[in-house]
């Protein structure tokens, strides 16, 4: 009977062992594989040099993003991953708006010259998946990102964007809510007190398109000083580079002045919303002023390699795809204006030449700054970032029809 106790006892022990070390390997596994595809998919990186089959690799990678989008990090863990799987802490859905809404933004331009059946697809699949047949969210989005989520969506000429005018009314109702004691739009509810440079991007051009197309002028005016007060209170007034944030009480800037990706939803809010402008509105001087400000700013800290790193003041920094993307992007629109013509298209191009140099054999754009922490908390991990797949494709597709000057 002993002997069948011990033999019972050492096969659990041994069960238990195996258990534990299957376990371990699993952990292992999850921190390792993703580095080790990492170094995988950079050998042989930045083989382009034609911007057409460039073109063409980041925008499949795109396409098939779209509604399988890599999850984004919010945590800079290499290790033990696991847990932060398990706590809910590896992504967030927020996150994800944004994301998806830069691949759509991109989609949206290569559909404009010509997109192929697949990518029609995919757009449609999507849309699908997160609205219902009468154009109603199907999980009404809680944060003021799904507002660059819809502009995107107005941007797409392959559908009738009107059917979805129930979900756009509802992110107006959402942003207005969001609206603070000082008449401009909080990140978060429960940062009453705080301005974002990121909020710039996410509604500004919503609130523009929104506006123009169903006649609210209080959408626009909306925009327009939620722009103007930023440039009041958030930006180094002589070099014109906005901080991540400011407190509204004391007006206090805070994080960095030339945070890049903080440059980059700047520029994103500060562009689209003039170009989603009529001609002949009052507010579309006031844009342009504040256009040519800003682009002799971003000019003025581009690298020599086309590039811009992730604190833009710091040439010594790490270059940051999500920043040269956006603010590429940026300045291929601002050469529309005149006296912008030459410096900013030249710029784009320049931006152009290095994206293709950072962009693995699969069409992925990599070496972005990961999620920000906090204010002034900014990730060191540079990855793939869908947004900036997304704004790749936005500034290759088009600067074929951009008329400069």
């Amino acid at each position: 009977m002993d002997q069948l106790v011990k033999g019972g006892v050492i096969i659990l022990v041994q069960v238990v062992s195996l258990l534990l070390l299957l376990a371990a390997i699993i952990i292992v596994a999850i921190d390792v594989i993703p580095l080790f595809m990492d170094w995988l998919g950079r050998i042989h990186i930045g083989r382009y040099s034609d911007a057409r089959r460039w073109n063409s690799s980041i925008s499949k990678a795109g396409t098939r993003w779209l509604n399988h989008t890599p999850k984004i990090k919010v945590t800079d863990n290499t290790r033990f991953v696991v847990i932060d799987m398990l706590r809910g802490n590896y992504t967030k859905s927020a996150i994800q708006h944004w994301q998806e809404a830069a691949l759509l933004l991109g989609l949206a331009e290569v559909a404009r010259g010509g997109q192929s059946k697949q990518t029609e697809t995919e757009i449609k699949t999507y849309l699908h998946a997160k609205f219902d047949s009468n154009g109603e969210w199907k999980q009404q989005p809680e944060h003021i990102d799904a507002a660059i989520l819809s502009y995107a969506i107005m941007k797409l000429d392959i559908i009738r964007t009107e059917q979805y005018k129930g979900a756009f009314d509802y992110v107006w109702e959402l942003i207005q809510a969001h609206i603070g004691e000082d008449g401009t739009v909080q990140y978060r509810k429960s940062m009453k007190s705080y301005r974002y440079v990121d909020t710039i991007g996410f509604i500004c051009p919503f609130l523009i398109a929104y506006g123009v197309k169903y006649g609210k002028e209080e959408c626009i005016e909306l925009a327009i000083k939620q722009l103007t007060e930023y440039e009041r209170y958030g930006m180094l007034d002589k070099h014109y580079l906005p901080s991540h944030a400011y407190h509204l009480d004391n007006t206090l800037p805070l994080g960095l002045y030339g945070w890049g990706r903080g440059l980059g939803w700047f520029a994103i809010g500060l562009i689209d919303a003039w170009r989603e402008l009529p001609e002949g509105h009052h507010s579309k001087p006031i844009l342009k002023e504040m256009i040519k400000k800003f682009a002799s700013t971003v000019l003025a800290f581009q690298a020599p390699g086309g590039n811009w790193t992730w604190t833009v003041s710091r040439g010594e920094a790490r270059a940051d795809s999500s920043t040269t993307a956006t603010l590429g992007w940026f300045l291929l629109q601002a050469s529309q204006i005149d006296e912008l013509a030459e410096s900013c298209a030249e710029g784009a191009d320049m931006a152009v030449r290095y994206l293709m140099k950072v962009t693995r054999r699969n069409g992925a754009v990599d070496f972005s700054q990961g999620d920000t922490k906090d204010i002034g908390v900014y990730s060191m991990l540079f990855n793939i970032l869908p947004f900036t797949q997304g704004f790749c494709m936005r500034i290759i597709n088009a600067r074929q029809y951009t008329k400069v000057g």
